[in-house]
């Protein structure tokens, strides 16, 4: 069950804080990669939501974010419509195939979800490489970006851009922390810890798991038209099985199940690529090393490690003043 409790509230602003610091002082390059972490912190939170608070750990999620971009690109460059209903469309038709996913997939569990779930991505992969509409595995150039100009915003800075991708993603974290307090998060939990229990009580398992993946699938689609306006380029390889299986690392190196380690593990991910690869082009031998480091400490991520450590601190705190007063009373 998810709890904003003050260490939560704590690493959230103080993320906060060190993007818009870093984006002040950082250069072109910086802000790069600091939209970029943006980008791929609402994707991770997107899995997290199914994977650590509804036990379905998808290896489609990649896809989901890659319909996203090529979705919002087909609107804009082969439609010609505008950027804000090319946005709208982007997170719709990922929110609609990421339901059907839910649906067909709901009633599998363990392996066999996780390779449905990876089956779904290959198909859409495979169908937008072979598509001549979609440009094949050339892709689509010439993206354009959300016009704000009427608001004074010119999103063609990258700037501007990279506050507007931190801006969604801190909405993208409230709404998924709003949505796990609600009644349908605490059910959606309860799914995870005893799906067979939920069932005798008469709950519609399959109608909650579709709808928590539509929309898990609308917050990548959203991620995934982001994606599209940074790079002004879609291309098959946003829907690969392998930026599924990064998003997931992204998940398990901050902590499966903690919504913050989600943002942590996006912003550790991004970092270790573009700093490691300066030095030598294994970087994912580096990654490699942290997570087997991070399973082996415990499975529960770097931010899940220090959120279990001051819950103990806690609990400890609470018992020994429990025992300071215990004689008092007596």
């Amino acid at each position: 069950m998810f709890y904003q409790t003050p260490l939560k509230t704590a690493a959230i602003l103080l993320l906060l804080t060190a993007a818009l610091v870093y984006s002040l002082v950082a250069g072109f390059f910086g802000l790069e990669v600091l939209t970029e972490v943006a980008i791929l912190v609402i994707v991770a939170i997107a899995l997290d939501l199914v994977a650590g608070y509804g036990g379905m750990i998808s290896l489609c999620h990649g896809a989901l974010f890659g319909v996203g971009a090529y979705a919002f690109a087909s609107a804009t460059v082969l439609l010609g419509w505008d950027a804000s209903i090319g946005l709208a469309l982007a997170i719709l038709t990922a929110c609609l195939f990421a339901w059907v996913i839910g649906a067909i997939t709901a009633r599998t569990h363990g392996i066999f979800f996780i390779m449905a779930t990876l089956a779904f991505g290959q198909m859409g992969y495979a169908y937008v490489f072979e598509s001549r509409t979609f440009g094949g595995d050339d892709g689509l150039p010439g993206v354009p970006r959300l016009d704000l100009s009427g608001l004074g915003i010119d999103l063609n800075d990258s700037f501007n851009f990279a506050l507007l991708c931190v801006a969604l993603a801190t909405v993208a974290y409230l709404l998924a922390a709003a949505l796990l307090r609600s009644g349908f998060g605490r059910t959606l939990v309860g799914i995870r810890s005893n799906e067979l229990r939920m069932r005798a009580l008469g709950l519609p398992v399959w109608r909650h798991k579709a709808a928590a993946f539509a929309i898990s699938g609308a917050l990548a689609g959203l991620a995934g038209a982001l994606a599209a306006q940074h790079t002004m380029f879609v291309s098959p390889g946003l829907l690969h099985w392998t930026l599924s299986g990064e998003l997931l690392i992204m998940v398990i190196l901050g902590g499966l199940g903690t919504l913050v380690g989600a943002v942590v593990g996006a912003g550790l991910l991004v970092f270790l690529k573009h700093e490691v690869a300066r030095f030598t082009e294994h970087w994912h031998l580096v990654v490699g090393l942290v997570l087997i480091a991070v399973v082996l400490g415990g499975g529960r991520g770097l931010y899940g490690q220090a959120e279990h450590l001051w819950e103990r601190r806690q609990a400890a705190r609470k018992a020994a003043t429990a025992a300071k007063e215990t004689p008092e009373h007596a």
